[in-house]
């Protein structure tokens, strides 16, 4: 009965934490509007070079060491870079998430596409031309 007890008290333990956001990096102001990526990725030059909020569902993360992590919003996608690897995400991380950081579009090079590819654990190269958001904070939801 112990043994049984155990094991569903273990089952349940990551349940007690749903719901509750998690912030990764430094904390996200609360002031300015959030961005979801569709909206920045349709007009990348409005919201390039300056920090904003930005949003959308995390679909990958880096599985080397959670140091980036795909966000997506109604079909289109940003790479969210850590600032300066100075934190990481889990990786297993999913669901939505809002990201502090700086957008611009980024021309990888074969050998950078690679070494993203290696690191998202995938056979499947991203695209030569990204969006990029290089945060100083993500919070998970």
């Amino acid at each position: 009965m112990r043994l049984s007890l155990s094991v569903l008290l273990l089952a349940l333990a990551p349940l007690a934490f749903a719901g509750n956001p998690t912030t990764h990096g430094a904390p996200i102001p609360d002031e300015g509007a959030v961005v979801p990526i569709s909206v920045a990725a349709a007009d990348a030059d409005a919201y390039a070079g300056a920090e904003h909020r930005f949003s959308g569902r995390i679909t990958e993360v880096c599985q080397k060491e959670g140091c980036w992590l795909m966000l997506e919003d109604d079909g289109q996608a940003a790479r969210v870079m850590m600032k300066d690897h100075a934190f990481a995400v889990p990786k297993d991380a999913r669901g939505s998430a809002e990201v502090y950081g700086v957008l611009s579009v980024k021309e990888l090079t074969k050998e950078a596409a690679q070494h993203l590819a290696e690191d998202s654990g995938s056979d499947v190269l991203p695209q030569e031309r990204e969006l990029r958001i290089v945060a100083t904070g993500v919070r998970i939801d």
